[in-house]
């Protein structure tokens, strides 16, 4: 089974950090091309941060450029997120996702309705932004 767990989402206040880890089983995340994807309510899902399996291609939403970073354990099959300067406008469901079969350009995935062809997904980790 390919499957994706996510952990580290939670309650943080404006200006604070989090790192959101997405975990792999039954196959190599460095393989393949990974996205972070957030869904508010009422809100259609949009991509965040988008990166090759290379790694030699990165693509950042506006709105979070200069504060998230994506990063790669590949001893532990694991992609993080690490958010940085944390708004309240950031308040989200968040999700990894995996490309596993990998015929999508990369600045595809990221854009909008890219989420369709993402096979694997993570269950979603709450981010909640406020005082």
């Amino acid at each position: 089974q390919l499957q994706l767990v996510e952990s580290g989402g939670g309650l943080v206040q404006p200006g604070g950090s989090l790192r959101l880890s997405c975990a792999a089983s039954g196959f190599t995340l460095d393989d393949y091309a990974i996205g972070w994807f957030r869904q508010a309510p009422g809100k259609e899902r949009e991509g965040v941060l988008c990166i090759s399996s290379s790694g030699g291609s990165t693509h950042y939403a506006d709105s979070v450029k200069g504060r998230f970073t994506i990063s790669r354990d590949n001893t532990k099959n694991t992609v993080y997120l690490q958010m940085n300067n944390l708004k309240p406008e950031d308040t989200a469901v968040y999700y990894c996702a995996a490309d596993v079969v990998d015929t999508i350009p990369v600045q595809a995935l990221c854009a909008p309705h890219g989420y369709r062809y993402l096979e694997v997904w993570g269950q979603g980790t709450l981010v909640t932004v406020s005082l």
